[in-house]
């Protein structure tokens, strides 16, 4: 009767090698799709190295728009990175995991879509902090006149000077001149009328300038109307405090001064 030695062999002398068997279960497992151990390790490793990529290129982006003056489009942040793997969706994927991580941090700021690009932007809960800040500097660069005309550009391009001049009343030649120095305004072809005058619209400077994605995203009439009439409301209360205080003030100085006498 045969029998089981330790080395694996039977009596009458039939070999039946451990190792061949593993084999056997090996073959098995690849044609039946079945990963060996060793691939594993593999496949871990190339994982990683792929969230370690996808990490740097989304740092190396943060980068690229926190350092750029104007908006960025994702051709040239593609073309920066050097990483030619990655598409144009890759990218915006990117800044939207970027996003996701300032959201969950709680972060002041975003990456935002604006004049066919890409910038940092504050949220709108701290532009009223931000505006104290900032207000003297923005009337420091634009005056009423400029920022009046330039209004007017935008809501009516293409627009001629002489209608420009027809709206404000006033001379224009100074306030285009600056606008257009500033590209903020540019010549966009010329009018039907009487000696062809030249038309003018706004530029892409104009609406990274007022952070706007596009010139649909211009305030309404309606909503300068409400904002206009809220801002004349603020000044009514602003002028009927200052005169309370001066009466007030007045009422004071007289009381100090008949005290003084008495």
């Amino acid at each position: 009767m045969p029998f089981e030695t330790p080395q694996g062999y039977e009596q009458n002398g039939t070999a039946a090698p451990l190792d061949a068997a593993l084999e056997a279960q090996k073959d098995a497992q690849n044609e039946n799709g079945v990963e060996s151990s060793q691939a594993e390790p593999l496949e871990v490793q190339r994982d990683a190295q792929e969230i370690l990529l996808r990490q740097d290129c989304k740092q190396q982006i943060e980068a690229l728009i926190f350092a750029s003056d104007e908006a960025l489009p994702v051709k040239i942040i593609r073309q920066a990175i050097g990483q030619e793997r990655f598409t144009d969706l890759d990218i915006e994927q990117m800044i939207d995991e970027l996003n996701q991580d300032y959201e969950r941090t709680g972060r002041t700021f975003r990456i935002r879509h604006i004049a066919q690009g890409y910038r940092f932007l504050t949220e709108k809960q701290f532009h009223p902090t931000i505006q104290k800040l900032m207000q003297p500097k923005l009337q420091r660069r634009l005056s009423q006149a400029a920022l009046e005309t330039l209004a007017i550009i935008a809501y009516r391009q293409p627009i001629s000077k002489a209608e420009i001049e027809a709206i404000r009343g006033t001379n224009a030649d100074y306030v285009i001149r600056m606008l257009l120095e500033r590209n903020l305004i540019e010549v966009c072809g010329r009018g039907e009328g009487v000696g062809k005058p030249l038309l003018y619209g706004t530029t892409k400077e104009f609406l990274d300038y007022f952070n706007l994605g596009s010139l649909s995203d211009l305030p309404k009439p309606r909503e300068i109307e409400e904002l206009m009439r809220e801002t004349e409301a603020q000044l009514f209360v602003q002028q009927e405090m200052n005169a309370r205080l001066k009466v007030e003030f007045d009422k004071d100085d007289k009381k100090s001064a008949d005290s003084d006498e008495d």
